[in-house]
């Protein structure tokens, strides 16, 4: 029988007979996996303590004839706990793994595992505002499908003025002349669509005014463009 060991974040999981459970890992090195992990549902089962939501996890698994894999060992990484200790920190975390489930094919690159581990680094820390982690996530997510926007130049290809209002094209994915969104808000989503964490982002002037600001255009775009 083949074997492989990877790391893992549970992206999704579904009871199965009696005790067993079909979960989904997103990897940083094969991808999305989908494995049972058999008996983990009772109460004295070797892998229950090594795979927990919002934890990061490694796995050894058998290779399978069809797509689901077996888990035969499991051991905790890294969990990150205080997420599960605030209801709304625990909500957001469910909303950004379904997310990156939906948004992911069955090979994503190792990116996907990477921003997944960020985001729930940032939500196990409750200095860092959720809204800002948030559209934070939706901006990578954007980013890491391709679907940057052009916060540089307007649609007609002049470059941003600091002294205008602008509104947003979604058939360009550019600026024009408008009322909608001023220089400090772009300023904004240069920084959520760049390679700032969430702590960095945090200490911005106004991030969390700026985060609420701009979050209807990046949650817009990410339904627009990422088909969620």
């Amino acid at each position: 029988m083949k074997r492989f060991t990877t790391q893992g974040i549970i992206l999704a999981r579904t009871d199965y007979g009696e005790a067993d459970r079909i979960m989904t890992f997103i990897t940083p090195d094969n991808g999305k996996v989908k494995a049972i992990a058999k008996g983990v549902r009772k109460s004295k089962s070797k892998l229950a303590g090594g795979i927990e939501l919002f934890s990061i996890s490694d796995l050894s698994l058998i290779i399978g004839k069809s797509e689901i894999n077996t888990l035969i060992s499991t051991r905790l990484v890294k969990h990150y706990g205080n997420i599960v200790k605030d209801l709304e920190r625990t909500n957001l975390a469910y909303e950004l793994i379904m997310l990156m489930n939906k948004a992911t094919e069955d090979n994503p690159e190792a990116s996907y595992f990477n921003l997944l581990m960020q985001a729930l680094e940032s939500l196990n820390d409750a200095a860092i505002n959720l809204e800002l982690v948030r559209v934070w996530f939706y901006a990578q997510l954007l980013k890491l499908a391709g679907q940057s926007p052009n916060l540089r130049s307007q649609k007609s290809g002049e470059k941003l003025q600091a002294s205008q209002k602008y509104d947003f094209n979604f058939d360009t994915m550019s600026f024009q002349l408008g009322d909608t969104y001023n220089s400090d808000q772009i300023k904004y989503l240069r920084l959520l669509f760049s390679n700032n964490s969430p702590i960095t982002l945090q200490k911005v002037q106004d991030s969390e005014k700026l985060a609420r600001q701009t979050k209807s255009l990046v949650s817009s775009m990410l339904q627009n463009f990422v088909r969620l």
